[in-house]
């Protein structure tokens, strides 16, 4: 099966959206170096600053968090087959198992498992989501399962909660319903 989305610009890429209420904005800078994809994310309201390395697989390598220190307030690594540890080494068992990074304060993250996993329309996988809150700094892992409802659609199911999520060529997430507006 050949991949379902454009291969991003050799020279980066750049995408916004805001928040359903106007309350944030996130401008995601995603660029080509070191053999992988870096995602680098700017939110205003919550004044967060992320960065997921990806391998070119879109498997995800590091996540970074910034809140108010100049060096990272939560910094993630993974060896890409679910074993996380954190900046000094020290082995994460309880997010053992995670594949994709998930951050309620950016659309971005859905675009990790939608260009990770080729999906054809009417197909479904499952995977486990290391999610991230923001203020508390707490990690916990979420089984989700992802379904590819049209050429451009997807829907999203975690803990009984789904969202339909339409992207663009690339994968990145337009519109979000009560969540997220492309700029």
């Amino acid at each position: 099966m050949t991949a379902p989305h454009d291969p991003f610009p050799a020279d980066g890429h750049t995408a916004r959206w805001t928040s359903w209420d106007g309350s944030s904005t996130d401008t995601l800078t995603l660029t080509w170096d070191n053999e992988g994809w870096t995602a680098s994310g700017v939110v205003s309201g919550p004044d967060v600053h992320y960065v997921i390395r990806l391998s070119p697989l879109w498997q995800v390598r590091q996540f970074l968090l910034f809140r108010d220190l100049d060096e990272p307030d939560l910094w993630l690594g993974t060896d890409g087959n679910g074993r996380w540890g954190e900046v000094n080494g020290a082995h994460r068992v309880d997010l053992d198992g995670g594949i994709d990074i998930g951050l309620a304060i950016t659309p971005f993250t859905v675009t990790i498992p939608v260009r990770r996993l080729v999906l054809g329309v009417g197909d479904e996988a499952a995977t486990v989501t290391v999610e991230v809150d923001v203020e508390t700094l707490g990690v916990v892992l979420i089984p989700s399962v992802i379904r590819r409802l049209a050429e451009q659609r997807y829907e999203f199911v975690r803990s009984g909660y789904s969202v339909e999520v339409e992207v663009d060529r690339f994968g990145l997430a337009l519109d979000i319903d009560g969540g997220f507006r492309r700029l």
